[in-house]
């Protein structure tokens, strides 16, 4: 019985390759995905405060811009501060296996994968006037 031909451990080795090759892209691209994903979400940020926010707004554009405060106060001439306080965690997490069987059966594990754990907080404080209307805004964000 002949082993296999010289073609035939070239294609066995090309095959090899090509497997291990592509369950590496694999799990970049997952990871690459899952935070696309993440960073698209819909959520209050910097940019949000900076593109949106503007004096002389009222509360309900600022409502509609930001969504409902986490506090509301008033300063000593009794007019509203607003408080946005946002922290979030994000957990993400890819795995992946090579798609090819032999390399299991060979002991070759193509298992893979790719975690990440961030946590972001961001303050924005609103102060309005007598009328109503924004007076004065600020904002504090840190990541970590």
């Amino acid at each position: 019985m002949k082993a296999f031909s010289t073609t035939g451990r070239k294609l066995a080795g090309f095959a090899l390759l090509f497997a291990l090759a592509s369950g590496c892209a694999s799990v970049t691209q997952q990871a690459n995905d899952v935070a696309t994903a993440a960073a698209a979400g819909d959520r209050v940020t910097v940019g949000t405060v900076q593109r949106e926010i503007r004096v002389g707004m009222s509360g309900a554009e600022v409502v509609t811009a930001l969504g409902a405060p986490n506090i509301v106060s008033s300063d000593e001439r009794r007019r509203e501060v607003w408080v946005y306080d946002r922290i979030a965690t994000e957990s993400v997490s890819s795995s992946s296996s090579g798609g090819v069987n032999a390399l299991f059966l060979a002991g070759v594990s193509g298992r893979t994968g790719v975690a990440r754990t961030s946590q972001r907080s961001l303050t924005v404080i609103v102060r309005y006037d007598e009328q109503a209307r924004v007076r004065d805004f600020s904002y504090r964000s840190s990541s970590f």
